[in-house]
This record gives structure tokens, sequence and C-alpha cells, in this order.
């Protein structure tokens, strides 16, 4: 069909995910070896034009919302050469322990917590 197959959107938006998360000065790989993981608990995603193979595309990712045991990340997807919106989404995860228990997050990494609550706070999306 020309257009990008709809399952290559949560690839990149796990990629503006941990490249927001590197921001924080520190990745995700760091984060799993401190004993924090963020495991998936919900997505959704709202399709407003397709993007086209060869399109350049910008993620833009940012911090809906936070808690001590939760996240929440909201996207937009956008093609670089005109900013024409081509998706929306989010993604819902929980902060565990490598064995998926819950675990507070302001505890156990409290500079990434602090981080990511000012992120929340932020009027417009870092740009990716």
């Amino acid at each position: 069909m020309g257009v990008v197959h709809h399952a290559n959107y949560l690839s990149w938006f796990e990629i503006g995910r941990t490249e927001l998360i590197r921001e924080a000065g520190l990745s995700y790989r760091q984060l799993e070896e401190r004993g924090i993981l963020l495991p998936l608990t919900d997505t959704s995603l709202s399709f407003k034009y397709p993007a086209r193979y060869d399109d350049e595309i910008e993620v833009r990712t940012w911090v809906e919302e936070i808690s001590p045991v939760r996240i929440v990340f909201a996207y937009e997807i956008r093609r670089a050469a005109d900013e024409l919106l081509l998706v929306t989404g989010k993604t819902h995860h929980a902060f565990t322990t490598p064995d998926f228990r819950p675990v507070r997050v302001n505890r156990l990494q409290p500079e990434v917590f602090e981080w990511l609550q000012e992120e929340h706070l932020r009027a417009f999306p870092p740009v990716m």
C-alpha cells in the first residue's frame, strides 16, 4: 500500500521513550541494572495520516502522568518536512523490580523520579 505498517508506530514510541529517559542522564539499560523495569501495561494509538516509506519523521515524547509506581508517556509522530501530525498515542507503564513486583521509584531512584516529574510539568514536549 506504500504506507508504513501500523505496528511500526509502537517501535517508534519505544525509541522516543528511550531517548527521553536518556535525557535524564540514564539509559534504559542503566535503569534496569539498578533494578527498575518499566513493563508496558496499556497502550493506545490514534491514526491521523499514514507515514509513507522514506518519510523522515519526528517522534515527540513527554511524560503525561507520573506517580511513584506508574508513568504514562504521550507521543506525537509528525512528518518532519511539514510537521503534519500522523499519529498520537500513549503508553502506560509500572515501575517494577526484575521479578515484576511493583516498586516505588522515588525511593530507589529519587533523582530519576524528580527529573521525570519536572518533564511532566513542561508545557511543550521535547522533540526527538
